[in-house]
């Protein structure tokens, strides 16, 4: 009876330990299945790789990526979002490797990855002259979408006069540069006119008219009779008028523009004749020295013209002659103003009345030149606040800038007043003076402020680089 407990005993120790055993085991099986190991099966990495939605490790232009595809390069939506807004704030287009690694999306390693297929060149060449290489006409920009850098994409010879602008994007341009080389062919009438012309836009680059020069479908230079934007619009419109005799103290702005002239040349030799002229025409010379009416416009009007015999200046009377005389010879330095030859940086309210600027828009320009402390790119102007762009826009095409004379300094040498007032530093002033007390050097204020690359490269218009 004894012995048959003990083995009961046993049989049962051993039956309990089997089962434990088991249970043991089964536990094993059950977790490994749900927990794979963690390297991964060659086979579904080959699969994922090759995927059609995905985009392997070969050369390519980040400025062409889509989101699918910087995805497919492994990146977060997230983080695209954040590339791509980058992107817009460096002004539309990446211009080298360096500004592409300076994206805080895009990690070290990642970009040592990507580094051997990027097609970009290591450094931009005009990472700080967006605003500065301005050609003699308004520039719109956009200071910023500057690609002028960029190989363009020619193919044939062509009439820019035909492009539109989903054209001049597919040669290489952003959508705001192409917007506004149409912007100018409008303000010339329509026209380029000529290689000559076309070269003027400010929105070409010099490399970029390099490119095109031998693919251009233009004369090389205007035709001699082609003097002006008016002359040009006349004789691309030719708008039959009809002419009759009228009075031009009396003509108002409805009369004027029924005589061929546009609402704002209307405008214009209205404020002449009232505020320069003191309300009336004198004579033939005072008509013919407003400068909105061409030589060939004034010839047309001439035989149509009817001046008051109390306004108009005549031989047979010594005392009207004496007084048109006296009057022009005090008036000729405003009305005979030649805008070719006036500094941006030095002309006078006066004279911006002269081109036809209401006196706000000529304060305006006055006190925003004053506060920069001088002008030292055309499209400065252009942006003034609340004023007439397409006046203004005339005007930079028509007159020189000279910035020799703007001041500008180190960032650890400026003074303290000038860093406050100026309107493109005032908001970092405080940060500037505070940290050249410790490190006067140029390289690290700079890497101390952390400014948007619009606002730095503002900035870096009036600092000196020696």
């Amino acid at each position: 009876m004894r012995h048959h407990i003990q083995l009961s005993a046993a049989k049962n120790y051993f039956l309990g330990l089997a089962t434990s055993g088991a249970i043991l085991l089964t536990g094993l099986y059950y977790f490994n299945s749900k927990n794979p190991s963690s390297e991964p099966n060659p086979t579904d990495v080959k699969l994922n790789f090759v995927s059609a939605e995905q985009i392997p490790l070969q050369d390519f232009d980040p400025n062409e990526l889509s989101d699918v595809q910087w995805e497919n390069l492994g990146f977060s939506t997230r983080q695209v979002a954040t590339i791509l807004k980058y992107k817009q704030v460096v002004g539309g287009a990446f211009e080298s490797k360096a500004q592409l690694k300076k994206c805080y999306a895009i990690s070290a390693e990642k970009f040592a990855q990507l580094e051997p297929y990027i097609l970009l060149p290591e450094n931009s060449q005009n990472s700080y002259q967006k605003f500065g290489n301005y050609r003699p006409h308004y520039r719109s920009y956009s200071p910023a979408n500057n690609r002028n850098n960029q190989q363009l994409h020619l193919t044939r010879k062509f009439n820019p006069d035909d492009l539109s602008a989903d054209d001049f994007v597919r040669i290489g341009f952003s959508e705001r540069q192409a917007n506004s080389i149409l912007k100018y062919k409008q303000y010339l009438g329509g026209s380029f006119i000529s290689k000559e012309k076309f070269r003027a836009c400010f929105m070409i680059s010099d490399e970029k008219y390099r490119q095109m020069e031998p693919y251009l479908l233009l004369p090389d230079s205007a035709p001699e009779n082609i003097m002006t934007v008016n002359n040009f619009r006349q004789a691309q419109q030719k708008p039959t008028v009809k002419y009759q005799k009228f009075d031009p103290n009396r003509t108002d702005l409805a009369g004027w523009i029924a005589l061929g002239f546009s609402e704002k040349q209307a405008h214009v030799i209205i404020n002449y004749r009232d505020r320069k002229l003191r309300g009336s025409f004198k004579s033939l010379e005072d008509i013919q020295s407003c400068f909105v009416i061409s030589p060939e416009k004034f010839e047309e009007l001439k035989p149509y013209i009817i001046l008051d015999r109390e306004n108009s200046t005549s031989a047979n009377t010594p005392k009207a002659s004496f007084t048109s005389k006296t009057y022009n010879n005090e008036a000729s330095p405003e009305t005979k103003t030649d805008f070719s030859k006036t500094d941006l940086n030095q002309i006078t309210f006066r004279q911006l009345q002269e081109f036809g600027f209401d006196d706000k828009s000529a304060a305006m320009i006055l006190s925003y030149r004053k506060k920069l402390g001088g002008f030292v790119t055309k499209e400065q102007i252009v942006d003034t606040y609340d004023i007439d762009r397409i006046l203004a826009q005339r005007l930079i095409y028509v007159a020189p800038l000279d910035i020799s004379s703007v001041p500008k300094y180190r960032l650890a040498e400026a003074p303290e007043e000038w860093l406050r007032n100026h309107p493109y530093f005032k908001y970092s002033a405080d940060k500037i003076i505070y940290y050249r007390i410790t490190h006067p050097d140029d390289r690290k204020i700079w890497k101390f402020l952390k400014l948007k690359p619009e606002y730095e490269t503002r900035m870096r218009l009036y600092v000196r680089n020696d």
